[in-house]
């Protein structure tokens, strides 16, 4: 798949960065590294338009960078481009997550393997890691669960290791799709349903847990469909938004006959557990 790679020269404002992240994965972006005040962002040529683009003149969107350059990559074997960037994340001293090249630690119970392709998921965003905490905090013994928007699949791995069953893994992008397939075989778990598609798959479905990491207006169109796949007592666990919008979300969610349970914080970005009543 080729990719449009576009480089944004950030300017010192505060979470910059990670507030051009959210905007940018509203509109079809799908990977980011930041490095040295700039932040490269990929896009698959497929799903760019001149429309995308021209999104980013608002005042409140160029404050955040003062210029931005692109590049055309084409199909390319992209773990030379991540590799080199691409270090293991380690939670709480209970999970490691690392890449195939990056060598075991036998004092960190639980492991991760994820190969580091164009997937969002690989814990080196906050968003992930607090998802990981959750998992690693809640009870997943013979619990349905569903990896929603999974990316890497990192979040089904590590709930099937906990205990969960039956798990399933849905993503709307094939790259994340073909990833989470190989991510999955990788850490040697054969029984991880994958499946390429969005909320529409969800009908007549049953879970009692439910994990959406995705960004904040998908949240809000979805939390409906989630809802509708838990029984009372069944949880729904989601991230992808900022502080500022949890009010939004825990409106949404409290309509759709969900309560908020928790949520934590990193660097501004949340995750919140809710319960179905």
């Amino acid at each position: 798949m080729d990719y449009y790679e576009f480089r944004f020269r950030l300017k010192p404002v505060d979470d910059a960065g990670d507030m051009l992240v959210a905007m940018l994965g509203d509109i079809g972006f799908e990977s980011f590294i930041e490095e040295d005040n700039v932040l490269k962002a990929y896009i698959p040529v497929a799903g760019y338009t001149e429309e995308c683009i021209s999104s980013l003149s608002g005042d409140q969107i160029i404050r955040w960078f003062a210029s931005y350059e692109t590049e055309l990559i084409r199909d390319r074997d992209w773990n030379a481009l991540w590799e080199s960037g691409y270090s293991p994340v380690v939670i709480d001293d209970k999970l490691i997550i690392r890449a195939p090249f990056h060598p075991k630690r036998d004092e960190i119970p639980l492991e991760i393997i994820i190969e580091p392709k164009m997937s969002f998921g690989t814990a080196h965003h906050e968003t992930t890691r607090l998802m990981l905490r959750y998992i690693l905090e809640l009870d997943m013994e013979n619990k349905s669960l569903l990896d929603m928007g999974c990316g890497t699949a990192a979040l089904a791995i590590l709930a099937r290791k906990s205990g969960a069953n039956p798990v399933t893994a849905i993503d709307n992008d094939e790259w994340a799709y073909n990833n989470s397939i190989e991510n999955i075989a990788n850490n040697n778990i054969t029984d991880i349903g994958v499946y390429l598609g969005d909320a529409g798959l969800l009908e007549k479905k049953r879970y009692d847990i439910i994990l959406a990491n995705i960004n904040r207006n998908i949240l809000l169109r979805d939390i409906p469909a989630y809802s509708a796949c838990l029984d009372p007592g069944g949880l729904l666990v989601m991230s992808g938004f900022y502080a500022g919008d949890l009010d939004s979300v825990s409106q949404r969610a409290r309509e759709s006959g969900l309560e908020l349970l928790s949520d934590r914080e990193e660097n501004k970005w949340v995750a919140a557990c809710f319960i179905k009543r």
